[in-house]
Parts: C-alpha cells; sequence; structure tokens
C-alpha cells in the first residue's frame, strides 16, 4: 500500500489544478456569492437551474425535428437519509453547552441545529419543498424546449424507484409538463417489478468496489480529514472540543449545515461555521466516494459504470419502440444519485468513462459530485426524426440540461447520429462478461 506520505504528496501536485477548475466552475454553473460554499456541499447541492435558466441549447440542424425523449432523474433537494445525522450534531454541541463552553457562534449553531433535529423529526428522506418545485420547472421546461414531442396525444411514461422522494418527484415533474402540455397523455408507475433497471443492485460489483475502498479511497480520504480548527469557532476550550466533541461530529454537521439550502426558511450558516479551505476538503473527503463509485479504473477493474447496463439498455430498447410509433413521446425515470453517477460513466459523456489511474485524476477532469449530481440532477436523450426517411436519425444529450459530449463522432456539433451511437453502446454492453 502506497505511503500517507506519497499521498500527501500527490495531493500537494494535483490541488492547485483542482482548484482552478473549481473555481471556474463556481463562476458558470451557481449564480450567488456564497457560490463556492453551494458548490462543495457536493450531491446536496439545490439544483443550479430553478431560479436562472440553463445556458442555451444550439440549434437543430435543418430537416430535423424532436421527437422523442429518454430520461433519468435523481429526485429533489431532500430531508437527510437518518435521525443520527441530525441528532449527533446536537449532542456533541449540548456537551460544550453543559460545560459553558460555547462561543456566542456555537450557540447561534446549536439553536439552529436543535430547530432542524425537529423539522426533521418523521420526515427523514423525504422531498423537500424546494425539491418539489426543482422538478416542475425542469418538467415546464423540458416541455417548453421540446414542443414537438409534448403535443397534444403524446405519449410521457413516467417511472419511479418505490421510494416516496422519487415518487413525489416524478409527480411534481409530471404537473410540470401538463401545466405547459395539458394535452399529453401521462402513464405513471413506481413498482418493484422496474428495480431490475431503475435501481438495480449488482452485488458483485459492489464487492470489487469495497476491495478497491480499503486500498485507494480511504487512504485518500485521511488526507482530507479536517484538523478540527472549525470547532474553535464554536467551542472556546480547545482540549474539550478535541476531546469531547470532536469526536463523530463529522461529517454530520457539513451535511446538516450544507443541507439547510434544501429548504425554504432554515438559516445559511456553512461559511460562518467552515472556512472556504474546510468545506473544499470535507467535499473532496465525500467526492472520493462517489469517485470511486463510478470510475472506470484499474483500482475497480473497470467494473462500476456497468452497474448501469441493465438501465442503458432500457433506454435504448425504448428508444427503439418508440421511433416506431406514429406520435411522439418521452419515457421519464425518477430515482438517485448512485444510478445517475454510473450511468453517466457508462454513457462516457464529455468523457468521463474512460480510463482514470486514480481519484485525483478523475476528479480534475470532471468527475465531481456537484456537476453531476445535484439535487434534481437529470440526464435527457433527444431523439430527433430526419425528414428525409433515408437519412439517419439525430441524438442529443443534456446533462443537467448541459449539452454534452457522446464517444462517438458528431454529425454536426452537439448532434450525432443515433444509429451509430447505439451501435457503439450495444457493442459495449456486449463486450461485458456478467461476474
Amino acid at each position: 500500500m502506497k505511503t500517507m506520505k506519497h499521498f500527501a504528496e500527490i495531493i500537494s501536485k494535483i490541488l492547485p489544478v483542482l482548484v482552478i477548475a473549481l473555481s471556474a466552475a463556481s463562476s458558470s454553473f451557481a449564480a450567488d456569492n456564497d457560490s463556492l460554499y453551494r458548490i462543495y456541499s457536493g450531491n446536496l447541492m439545490a439544483y443550479p437551474y430553478t431560479d436562472v435558466e440553463p445556458p442555451a441549447q444550439t440549434p437543430v440542424p435543418d430537416g430535423y425535428t424532436p421527437f422523442h425523449i429518454e430520461h433519468y432523474g435523481r429526485h429533489g433537494s431532500r430531508w437527510l437519509i437518518g435521525h443520527n445525522d441530525y441528532a449527533t450534531p446536537v449532542e456533541r454541541l449540548t456537551r460544550a453547552e453543559r460545560a459553558g463552553k460555547l462561543t456566542p457562534l456555537g450557540r447561534k449553531t446549536l439553536e439552529a441545529l436543535r430547530s432542524i433535529e425537529a423539522a426533521s423529526e418523521r420526515r427523514e428522506g423525504e422531498l423537500s419543498d424546494k425539491g418539489a418545485v426543482q422538478h416542475r420547472v425542469i418538467g415546464r421546461r423540458m416541455a417548453r424546449n421540446f414542443p414537438e414531442i409534448f403535443t397534444d396525444g403524446a405519449n410521457v411514461d413516467a417511472k419511479a424507484t418505490v421510494v416516496i422522494r422519487c415518487i413525489l418527484s416524478m409527480l411534481n415533474g409530471l404537473e410540470g409538463i401538463c401545466e405547459v402540455a395539458p394535452g399529453v397523455k401521462v402513464h405513471s408507475d413506481a413498482s418493484y417489478a422496474d428495480m431490475y433497471f431503475m435501481n438495480y443492485d449488482d452485488k458483485p460489483a459492489w464487492k470489487v468496489k469495497d476491495v478497491a475502498d480499503s486500498i485507494y479511497r480511504r487512504p485518500y480520504q485521511q488526507a482530507q480529514a479536517l484538523s478540527g480548527d472549525y470547532l474553535l469557532r464554536l467551542v472556546n476550550d480547545e482540549k474539550f472540543a478535541r476531546d469531547s466533541v470532536a469526536p463523530g461530529i463529522m461529517p454530520y454537521l457539513y451535511w446538516v449545515l450544507a443541507n439547510t439550502q434544501s429548504h425554504t426558511g432554515q438559516p445559511w450558516l456553512l461559511p460562518e461555521v467552515f472556512s472556504e479551505d474546510e468545506v473544499r476538503k470535507a467535499w473532496r473527503y465525500d467526492n472520493a466516494g462517489w469517485v470511486m463509485h463510478s470510475i472506470n479504473s484499474p483500482m475497480s477493474k473497470g467494473r462500476m459504470p456497468y452497474t448501469q447496463r441493465k438501465l442503458l439498455t432500457n433506454m435504448i430498447e425504448s428508444t427503439d419502440t418508440a421511433m416506431m410509433s406514429a406520435a411522439p413521446g418521452a419515457n421519464l425515470r425518477y430515482g438517485h444519485d448512485g444510478i445517475l453517477i454510473n450511468l453517466i460513466t457508462l454513457m462516457e459523456l464529455n468523457g468521463l468513462g474512460r480510463e482514470f489511474e486514480s481519484i485525483e485524476q478523475a476528479e480534475a477532469a470532471g468527475l465531481r459530485s456537484y456537476e453531476l449530481i445535484p439535487m434534481s440532477g437529470n440526464m435527457q436523450m433527444i431523439i430527433y426524426k430526419p425528414t428525409d426517411p433515408k437519412a439517419d436519425w439525430l441524438v442529443k444529450v443534456l446533462l443537467n440540461e448541459r449539452e454534452v459530449t457522446l464517444p462517438v463522432e458528431p454529425v454536426t456539433g452537439h448532434y450525432y447520429s443515433w444509429q451509430a451511437l447505439r451501435k457503439y453502446y450495444l457493442d459495449k454492453l456486449a463486450a461485458f462478461k456478467e461476474d
């Protein structure tokens, strides 16, 4: 195993590259004064195009009309998953309160944490008010961007995983579509019968990942661990903070404060409690898990993208069926971040399915949770029908409503031959050997 000194040397070399990349992203991906802190919330970041419009799409080539959409979207902003996420930082800071060792910011933070914990009671993991709004906005924009698809009588088939936040995300997305296109024919469902492609549990892949985590991820994360300086803003006794408050408080304190952006009316204290460097390290610690979850790498035997082979197969088969229909339509799927990020690497969007040798290399290339899987993150694959029946159909993919590159040569701009892309993916899937 590589030594910690070696990992520290790697990080010292790569950090300037990451800082430049992250700073550039912050200027384009978020639109407020706290953008860096919201970005470093990682997969807890609220969808960036709720109150602002995403970048404009490039014009459709002459002789083509949008005809069909295949979609997979993560649920919207939510409450944290477990009660312990909320209870742990309250319990740790209460120790300092009882000992009379909280700073003014510590008292302010504890008061906020108690209020948030009380509000979370029996809502753990549920969709938040902002999560519902995000999907209504995305649905409205989808129907507005592609009116040729969402016409009267168009078929819109929506599926969700059997989790309430995903079901509610689906219903809000459909509500947004129907506000713009009330004449579409909607069918919605959430069934265990579809979980084999909506949320496939690839147990052999997780075993490979567990081994890779122990060798690569955990040493990397140890190098990202915070020194504890943030606690001295909350607790006025360094020894007490180290011995009685610090154990176990991270990452829960970071999660709760970062996730207040998922709700209306919860205080935004993340920039007061953590420095920019600290929250960046907390994000990098967390992002390492997402990298190892999805990366195409010798570290995990190139195995992780293929966890979503059944989902991609379903999308291709659904597209084949849709292209034989006389009416336009859309197949929408509402699920989870851990599915979406591996679909991204399997589809090789923006080159993120290429082979990476390390966590650092993948992060620097764009395998970053806030760009790929914010709350309500989504992939839309749009199929374009040619006026000339002898011409190839075209395809374009949007990731979080931004045009991306695909792993075949484009016909023009962000538009690709569907037949070429279909063959590329089917050949790739056929070459995969089941464990």
